[in-house]
C-alpha cells in the first residue's frame, strides 16, 4: 500500500493523502522511534508532516519544540525536498501555563526564526497560526504572514483553530489588499462527535460540523486533526480501556448511532474500524486531508491501509448520524 500524491488547493505543494501529526516525536518517542515512524511513513509514500512550535513543550525537561527538533534531525538525513512541512505558532506558551494569546506580529515572527531553527530549514512549506485571538484585527496577521512569505521564510500560510468567520474576514481583507490569503483550515474533525464543553475544556475548539462546511464547499481544503477521534471507536470494538480524556471529549449520544453504523460499514467491506474512521475524512466531496497518529511502525502501516477506502454518499451520510 502506497499513499497517492494530491495537489493542495490554492498552492502548488504536492502533498500525500494521509499527513502523519508528529505530537509525540522528541519526547513519548525518542529520537531512534521518531526516525523509525518518519522511514516508514516515507516508504509508504507519505511526504506530508504536521508538527508545531509547542509540542513537546508540556514536557518540562525536553528541550523547547521537542517535536520539530525531532522532525529537524531526521530531515538532515533526507532530500529535503521530497517532503512538505507544516507547522504551527502563535499557541499559548506552553512552559508558562497562563493559557494568554500570544498572536501578535512580534509573536509570529519569534515563533517563525525558532520553528525554522529546530526544522533545520530555510523555508517552511505551510505555516499555520496555530491559535486566535479575535482581539487581534485580520490585517495585521495578514500583513505579517504576508511579508515573512515575501522574505522567504513561509510559502503558503494558513489558520489552526480559528471560527470560519475569521478565516473568512481575514481572506476578505487578503483579496482588499492584495495579499495572499490562508490557503487552508487545520479543523477539529473526525467521526465521533464532540461534548463541545468538555472539548473546549481540553483545548479542542471549532468543531468542523455545523461551521465550516460553506468555506470547504467554495475551496478552502480543510486539513483535518483529530481524524481518528482519539481511537475512540477502535477502543469500543477491541475493548481497550477508554481513558477518562476521550470519553469525556466525545460524550455525546449520538455516537452510540454513529459506532453502530461504522461497524456495519467494516463488516460489509472486511475492513477495520479504525479503516472507516479515517475513510470517513478521506472520502468527503470537498478536498479533506486525515491527519494520523501513530506510535510506532505498524501504527503507521495500519492506518495508511485506510487510503484504499473510499466511502460512497450513501456511507458517509450512514455514519453522518445524530
Amino acid at each position: 500500500m502506497s499513499l497517492s500524491k494530491v495537489v493542495l488547493q490554492n498552492t502548488d505543494l504536492t502533498v500525500s493523502e494521509f499527513c502523519y501529526g508528529t505530537n509525540m516525536l522528541g519526547t513519548a518517542i525518542d529520537q531512534a522511534g521518531s526516525n523509525a515512524i518518519l522511514d516508514t511513513f516515507a516508504e509508504l509514500g507519505g511526504n506530508f508532516i504536521d508538527t508545531a512550535r509547542m509540542y513537546g513543550d508540556w514536557v518540562p525537561d525536553a528541550p523547547a519544540g521537542a517535536s520539530e527538533r525531532a522532525i529537524g534531525t531526521w530531515l538532515a538525513s533526507q532530500n529535503r525536498d521530497d517532503f512538505v512541512v507544516a507547522t504551527k505558532g502563535c499557541a499559548m506558551d506552553m512552559r508558562k501555563g497562563d493559557w494568554q494569546p500570544r498572536l501578535t506580529p512580534d509573536d509570529l515572527a519569534n515563533d517563525v526564526s525558532e520553528s525554522l531553527d529546530h526544522l533545520q530549514l530555510q523555508t517552511i512549506d505551510l505555516y499555520f497560526l496555530h491559535a486566535d485571538n479575535p482581539q487581534v484585527p485580520v490585517g495585521e496577521m495578514i500583513d505579517a504572514l504576508a511579508a515573512h512569505q515575501a522574505a522567504g521564510r513561509v510559502r503558503h500560510y494558513a489558520a489552526s483553530n480559528w471560527s470560519a468567520d475569521r478565516i473568512a474576514s481575514a481572506n476578505e481583507y487578503a483579496a482588499s489588499s492584495g495579499k495572499p490569503p490562508f490557503v487552508a483550515s487545520q479543523t477539529f474533525w473526525g467521526l465521533a462527535k464532540p461534548n463541545v464543553a468538555a472539548a473546549a475544556q481540553q483545548g479542542y475548539l471549532h468543531y468542523y460540523e455545523g461551521e465550516y462546511e460553506e468555506l470547504h464547499a467554495a475551496g478552502l481544503p480543510i486539513i483535518a486533526y483529530g481524524a481518528q477521534s482519539g481511537g475512540y471507536f477502535s477502543k469500543l470494538t477491541d475493548g481497550t480501556a477508554m481513558p477518562e480524556g476521550i470519553a469525556a471529549r466525545y460524550d455525546d449520544p449520538a455516537n452510540s448511532q454513529r459506532y453502530e453504523a461504522a461497524r456495519a460499514i467494516a463488516s460489509a467491506r472486511g475492513i477495520s474500524i479504525n479503516d472507516v474512521v479515517l475513510a470517513y475524512i478521506s472520502s468527503q466531496l470537498n478536498q479533506t486531508i486525515p491527519i494520523f497518529g501513530g506510535r510506532n511502525e505498524e501504527q503507521v502501516r495500519d492506518s495508511v491501509k485506510a487510503s484504499s477506502v473510499r466511502l460512497d454518499a450513501s456511507e458517509l451520510a450512514e455514519l453522518q448520524v445524530g
